[in-house]
């Protein structure tokens, strides 16, 4: 019989009807599901149970991992033999995991990941404990974690980890230096608040530090020359590493050339954000108080600006060397 002709509806007004049918199916096999393995799949299991990676060889000379009974390009039956890979590899390609689900591999976010392992043509899939997203790139290299008791599953490998490319080990040393009768002598004015130079006679140039022997011509050094705490910015260096003697980070060290001095010292500058020290720039020695000073060049802490206009450095610094 024909049914009844649709009831009129206003625009907009949905349609009545029955509620979609839905029907609630689970497929469990709670002692878990039996099957044999065959020949190929089977090696493949037992080799990672002794926790060895196996492909298998096809006509073509390809080695296919994880190993397959037929080469996927042609058909025809693989060769039977079976090649020794990895156990690291390179990752091809990669989706994070940021929320594992039961079931997964990992309790942790991680990364599902294509790896070629080495001496394999073909990739496998298997996740990479990485840590984090931006330790994952296409090139990682990677090993495997195996599980400690392998049982003959692909889960004997517990997952894959990136190999070790960096290490962070405390470092320290510690020495001790004597200094010469030279650098004593240096150090002994230092301590009065004096920097002291020597003046070669035959190159009539004043080295600072001071010394015995003309580091130039060799002859003897036997005149002392005090110069002056102040002097000019020859050139510089900007440092993001945190230094003890260090103003701030980031700071400077510079080679100043001292008034009076032909040979610039590297010493710290401070007193200044180091985005405006500049070349020829005028600065002076910054001395701890005289009651703390000892036979070192701590007792200057670093040098500042004195304010004064900078010197231009091609026509020579007057005072001091070209």
């Amino acid at each position: 019989m024909p049914s009844d002709p649709p009831t009129a509806l206003s625009a907009g007004t949905p349609a009545a009807g029955p509620d979609p049918l839905e029907a609630r199916h689970v497929l469990e096999f709670p002692g878990g599901y039996t099957r044999s393995t065959g020949p190929v799949i089977g090696r493949f299991l037992t080799e990672l149970r002794d926790r060895r990676i196996v492909g298998v060889r096809t006509a073509g000379a390809r080695v296919l991992v994880p190993p397959l009974e037929y080469d996927p390009d042609t058909g025809e039956a693989v060769t039977g033999e079976y090649v020794e890979v990895g156990p690291a590899g390179t990752v091809q390609a990669w989706a994070w995991v940021r929320t594992p689900r039961a079931g997964h591999p990992l309790d942790r976010p991680f990364a599902w990941a294509t790896i070629r392992l080495d001496g394999a043509d073909t990739s496998l899939v298997h996740a990479v404990d990485a840590g984090a997203a931006k330790a994952m790139r296409p090139g990682l290299r990677v090993r495997p974690r195996w599980r400690e008791r392998p049982s003959g599953n692909i889960t004997d490998i517990e997952c894959f980890v990136p190999e070790v490319t960096m290490i962070n080990a405390p470092v320290r040393a510690e020495y001790r230096v004597r200094p010469g009768a030279a650098l004593t002598r240096f150090f002994t004015k230092i301590k009065d608040g004096v920097i002291l130079g020597g003046r070669c006679a035959t190159c009539d140039q004043v080295y600072v530090p001071y010394r015995t022997s003309c580091p130039s011509c060799g002859v003897l050094i036997q005149e002392e020359r005090e110069v002056s705490d102040t002097g000019t910015v020859t050139t510089f260096a900007i440092n993001n590493l945190p230094d003890p003697r260090a103003p701030e980070v980031p700071f400077v060290s510079a080679y100043i050339l001292l008034d009076g001095a032909d040979i610039p010292m590297i010493a710290l500058v401070g007193g200044v954000p180091a985005h405006e020290v500049r070349q020829g720039m005028r600065v002076r020695a910054v001395w701890v108080p005289p009651e703390e000073r000892t036979m070192s060049m701590a007792n200057i802490r670093w040098f500042a600006p004195t304010g004064e206009p900078d010197v231009d450095l091609s026509v020579g610094v007057p005072g001091g060397g070209v």
